[in-house]
């Protein structure tokens, strides 16, 4: 009893792991308690995002730390990585042009690969957190093969339920200048349809520049429910309900395209997974606080459904 009280105590051991890659390795963190039950990849948003889910874009709330250290609670060891070109893995990341969203993925079946090898399990489960949540479905898409054989089953946290373009039209309506809508809209048009855009407004350079257009085209044509739809492994999607970033009816289209999916809305839980008011100020609030702890329910929530749909 005395030896058991001393093992909670200490907790989850955490290293650093290493998975090979070209030009040069990946990197990440393992958390792994005292004979793990399951294991799991936790995969970051987008941007600069890095393993604890932080980001120099003003983002400090270690959300991915934290839902390791609440999964390892439960048993569960986890693998959250710096994403190919992100912090320790920077060096991995080719040049902007020769990005493309299926290297996110494969990294992501590689991931899943070693985290199960390092756990002793037969395959790992992937989380993918916001754009996370799709690199996680494309990692997975075809069906069962020897490329994703090693992965559980979804975990899919603040992820769009519909395809970028129709999100990205959105936002833009709701945030350009008049004058610049219809330019936007053309150049998504055109890079939806897999085509380059000459000269882009300059003034929509930032997201239209030319050097990230192949990366745009081969993210935009992606629907996450018609991912998820073709997949057959067990999926839990987790929203909550101020999220600022994602809507209830992102989570509702992704259940709706898998009804054995399991949906799960928190209440008052915003895209951090933190528990945040809908008024803007103080949600974002949130994103700089990483000594606020996660919402209670949302990784025993994750975790209960890992235990209790992992068949080894």
């Amino acid at each position: 009893m005395f030896s058991l009280a001393l093992a909670l105590l200490a907790g989850p051991v955490s290293s650093e792991v290493t998975l090979p890659a070209q030009p040069a390795p990946l990197y990440g963190t393992l958390s792994a308690p005292d004979s793990p039950a399951a294991v799991a990849v936790i995969l970051p948003g987008s941007g600069p995002t890095d393993r604890d889910g932080n980001s120099p874009m003003g983002v400090s709330a270690s959300t991915y730390r934290l839902l390791a250290e609440g999964l390892a609670a439960q048993g569960i060891a986890t693998v959250r990585i710096d994403k190919r070109g992100i912090a320790a893995s920077a060096a991995a990341g080719p040049a902007e042009a020769d990005l493309r969203f299926d290297a996110y993925a494969a990294d992501a079946r590689a991931w899943a690969a070693e985290a199960a090898r390092r756990a002793g399990k037969p395959c790992a489960w992937l989380i993918g957190h916001s754009e996370g949540a799709l690199v996680a479905l494309k990692a997975v898409e075809g069906g069962p093969n020897a490329d994703n054989d090693k992965v559980c089953g979804l975990i899919l946290l603040s992820g769009a339920g519909r395809p970028a373009g129709v999100v990205l039209r959105e936002q833009l309506e709701k945030g350009l200048p008049e004058p610049l809508k219809a330019p936007a809209f053309a150049a998504l048009t055109e890079l939806e349809a897999g085509r380059t855009v000459a000269d882009p407004p300059p003034a929509l350079a930032a997201l239209f520049r030319p050097s990230v257009q192949p990366y745009l085209i081969s993210w935009l044509p992606l629907d996450p429910a018609a991912l998820l739809a073709a997949y057959d492994g067990p999926v839990f999607i987790g929203q909550g309900t101020t999220d600022l970033q994602v809507g209830i009816a992102d989570a509702q289209a992704l259940a709706a395209a898998d009804p054995r999916a399991t949906l799960k809305l928190w209440d008052g839980v915003n895209h951090i997974l933190k528990t945040a008011p809908a008024a803007r100020a103080a949600n974002l609030a949130t994103y700089a606080d990483p000594a606020l702890p996660l919402a209670p329910g949302v990784a025993e929530d994750v975790g209960a459904f890992i235990r209790a749909n992992d068949e080894h």
